[in-house]
């Protein structure tokens, strides 16, 4: 329902305040999250790999012993998590568990490597999963003597994705749809229509939630270890990848889901049993106490256990964030799963009371400011600065999302205008200890009062004199006829089906209950692409690790060849014949060895000699270098140097020293792209 409505009832003087209110707490709200962004920290969600040895792209001399990985967070590892390949596509590891290296803060892996490997290409394939329960994987490569060729072809998919990836993440949403429509309508039958226990539309609804929600955690349950894993439908029903889950907390996490939805069975069966059949006003008072708090600790407990193994439980501030992130949950549930069991008791139930819908605009409005509040500061957690607002898939799916929310408070100010024509009427007594809240005498003074009151006063009187005639007509016919229960039983359903028919009509001849279920089903459907978006966003990197890992992750891999670098360089020794022009060739121009061609000319551009040349290479951004090289005198201004090893593909400073007499020289400097 709406989010921006008061109580329901006519309020002629003040009709726009709430909005207003609403309109002034989004720009105070925008103005933190503003403050908040420009003043933040980094942080981690999903792991990222943040450095290995050997780097991504390097030559060494020899072979290593082992391969280390070094990531941003604590990640989750196993056999073949770390995989090293050689040129032929063969394994190079001694493909035993990965070394546990971790130090302090630092979050280090490695694998052992065979001995006696040979020269050419290595590829590294690593697939991990990180604390907030989300699968990570890469590679890279680096060569041993010089680079080669190799038949290993890098992985261009991503971990959890595929047709596993894509099943899981559709029982993500279902997980997600049935825990709001479970605990959602319960919270509407419990807080705004306790009669609505025994609505046939409704129990129908929360039932569907209950089973959604169950079926979809043991989907995940066995979907978990292919996702993470091998990416293998297959591998689903796997016992040992299965027994390998239950060991990892996304695994205990959904274990307690499963059994917490056991609790609220019968929690369900209680209220739609038991407490919809119960008369007495004070045994069904106390029965609503009992169930309100034990359906209370069930759903903070099943959305606890998406707060304890996905973003909440890693990064910064986890203690406050996982109780933020279930007041989230809950908040979310109040408002969409009691949008959901409104609209289906506007289209489904021909009696529902106009305090109802009074009862949960109060529940909406408080249920959308808690939102506010957590998601403000969630926002501010996972993205942290206006760059990763707007310059990451995580920032800019959550800019989606806002705007959806903006939708739908803009269609409940149009569902507050729909329910400000509703009747007011004396509320009805939804505590059983007055005239039922859905009897046809409520219904008919709710009818009766407002625009159009002489209107629908009328159909109600026909609605009335119809039914009556129909029932006096069936009980003279019954009355005269032979006692035959097949046909009494006819009769009765007949009747029972001309009293609802005529309820349906006179409910919708009253233009507001219409207008409030269009509008109303307006923003079930937003909310449904609302809910998709956030499924989304619980599987995206987040932007603060996403900007993290730009700026600390390894260079990128060289390619095979890029061809010689030619570089010119003006010098000036401020000497006698001190000027001249220096030509450098790098050949071929890319990690490991390279040899150097370099020529000096005069003004004149000939051939200048010169008593002395160095050379030096620099990678600033890795603290490499500089690597000197002492080029040797082939002809006149003619020089040359071999063997200059360059680990690491990147943006090198050439610096060329030249000499022109004894006390004369100069430095030149220019940045040379290698790899």
């Amino acid at each position: 329902m709406t989010a921006t409505a008061p109580p329901f009832g006519p309020l002629p003087a003040a009709p726009r305040r709430p909005l207003a209110v609403a309109g002034l707490l989004t720009a105070l709200l925008g103005a933190v999250l503003g403050l908040l962004l420009a003043t933040a920290a980094p942080a981690s969600a999903h792991a990222a790999l943040t450095g290995s040895d050997p780097q991504d792209g390097s030559v060494v001399a020899t072979a290593p012993g082992e391969v280390t990985l070094t990531f941003s967070e604590q990640v989750a590892v196993g056999k073949d998590s770390i995989r090293v390949l050689d040129p032929s596509g063969e394994r190079a590891d001694t493909q035993a568990d990965p070394l546990d290296l971790n130090s302090g803060s630092t979050v280090k892996y490695g694998v052992a490597l065979r001995d006696g490997l040979p020269e050419g290409t290595y590829t590294v394939a690593w697939q991990a999963v990180s604390a907030d329960s989300h699968p990570v994987s890469g590679a890279f490569t680096f060569s041993i003597g010089a680079p080669s060729r190799t038949t290993v072809a890098l992985p261009d998919g991503e971990a959890g994705g595929g047709l596993v990836g894509t099943l899981y993440d559709i029982a993500r949403y279902a997980a997600y749809a049935g825990f709001i429509v479970l605990a959602g309508g319960a919270a509407f039958v419990l807080a705004c229509w306790r009669r609505g226990a025994g609505a046939r539309p409704l129990q129908r609804l929360v039932v569907r939630g209950w089973l959604t929600l169950t079926a979809a955690t043991i989907a995940m349950l066995l979907l978990r270890h292919p996702y993470t894993g091998s990416g293998k439908l297959g591998d689903a029903f796997d016992l040992n990848g299965l027994k390998a889950v239950l060991d990892t907390k996304p695994g205990a996490a959904l274990v307690s889901r499963l059994l917490l939805l056991g609790a609220s069975a019968l929690f369900v069966a209680v209220l739609f049993g038991a407490y919809a059949k119960r008369e007495d006003p004070r045994e069904k008072r106390d029965l609503t106490f009992g169930l309100a708090v034990g359906g209370a600790v069930i759903a903070v407990g099943i959305a606890g256990t998406w707060a304890l193994a996905e973003h909440a439980s890693t990064g910064i501030q986890s203690g406050v964030a996982m109780p933020v992130d279930v007041l989230h949950l809950l908040a979310v549930a109040a408002w969409l799963g009691g949008l959901a069991a409104l609209l289906t008791a506007l289209y489904r139930t021909p009696d529902l009371p106009a305090s109802a819908v009074r009862r949960f605009s109060t529940i909406a409005l408080v249920s959308v400011s808690v939102l506010a509040a957590t998601g403000l500061y969630q926002s501010w957690r996972q993205v942290g600065t206006w760059s990763a607002l707007t310059g990451t898939g995580y920032g800019q799916l959550l800019l989606v999302k806002v705007g959806l929310v903006a939708v739908l408070v803009g269609i409940a100010s149009m569902s507050r205008r729909w329910t400000g024509r509703l009747t007011a009427g004396p509320a009805p007594d939804e505590t059983g200890t007055g005239a039922p809240a859905d009897s046809d005498a409520a219904a008919d003074a709710d009818a009766a009062v407002g625009a159009g009151k002489t209107v629908r006063a009328d159909a109600a009187v026909g609605a009335e004199e119809t039914a009556g005639g129909e029932e006096m007509a069936a009980r003279s016919e019954t009355d005269s006829a032979p006692q035959d229960p097949v046909r009494a039983a006819q009769l009765a359903r007949q009747r029972a089906a001309v009293a609802t028919a005529e309820k349906k009509r006179i409910r919708d001849a009253d233009p507001g209950r219409s207008g409030l279920r269009r509008s109303v089903l307006a923003e079930v459907g937003v909310a449904v692409v609302l809910l998709a978006v956030t499924t989304i966003l619980t599987s995206t990197e987040p932007g603060r690790t996403e900007e993290e890992a730009r700026s600390s992750a390894a260079a990128p891999a060289a390619p095979a060849a890029s061809g010689p670098v030619s570089l010119t360089l003006p010098f000036d020794t401020g000497g006698e014949n001190g000027k001249g022009t220096v030509r450098l060739d790098i050949d071929p121009g890319r990690t490991g060895a390279n040899s150097i061609h370099l020529w000096i000319d005069d003004p004149a551009k000939k051939p200048m000699d010169v008593p002395e040349v160095k050379l030096a290479l620099t990678l600033e951004s890795k603290d490499i270098g500089p690597l000197p090289a002492v080029p040797a005198r082939l002809a006149e201004g003619h020089w040359t140097a071999t063997g200059l090893q360059l680990p690491i593909a990147g943006n090198w400073t050439v610096a060329v020293t030249v000499r022109t007499s004894d006390i004369d020289q100069a430095t030149v400097t220019k940045n040379a792209k290698i790899g």
